[in-house]
């Protein structure tokens, strides 16, 4: 596979199916290991209901009032990820939103092109700081392994904590 051939090109509504096809492909694993740490009840309560909500927001990228910029990831024709970037001109702060990459593509690099894509467009926009969030359990670990290579160095931990109330 010739990564050299990876190509970056703004998402249109029309490729919204294929990117959702994307984001549950590769957000299933990051879900699984969600359930698996909080446990059901409180997996079902407290986080369910954001990942459920992470389809909505995919959609929402594509408002016309949205502040994020969507792009797909093109290898030899194929759509095998995306990204979305927001500008806040403001601030001059960079962001990246919702990104995945088709699981049948992970561990080559793609992740590390396609942050430092995304640095390139924060910085040909002006913006002074780049920033993102991420996952800091197991799951999430390629992820983080990837921002880094891709230059994101400066890192707060967050912790968030559970417990289940038995009535």
């Amino acid at each position: 596979m010739d990564l050299s051939n990876i190509d970056f090109q703004e998402a249109k509504l029309e490729d919204l199916k294929a990117l959702e096809a994307i984001r549950v492909k590769a957000f299933k694993p990051i879900f699984e290991s969600f359930r698996n740490i909080l446990g059901n009840v409180i997996y079902e309560t407290a986080q369910m209901p954001e990942d459920l909500a992470q389809e909505n927001l995919l959609k929402s990228y594509f408002d016309r009032q949205s502040v994020w910029q969507t792009w797909k990831v093109i290898l030899e024709s194929q759509i095998i990820g995306f990204i979305a970037i927001r500008h806040d001109e403001r601030s001059r702060v960079g962001e990246i939103g919702l990104n995945a990459i088709d699981p049948d593509f992970s561990g080559k690099g793609i992740g590390t092109r396609i942050y430092n894509f995304a640095v390139d467009e924060m910085k040909r926009k002006g913006m002074k700081v780049a920033t993102v969030a991420t996952g800091g359990d197991p799951s999430h670990l390629p992820a983080r392994k990837a921002y880094r290579n891709a230059g994101f160095i400066v890192e707060i931990p967050s912790v968030w904590m559970c417990q289940e109330l038995r009535q």
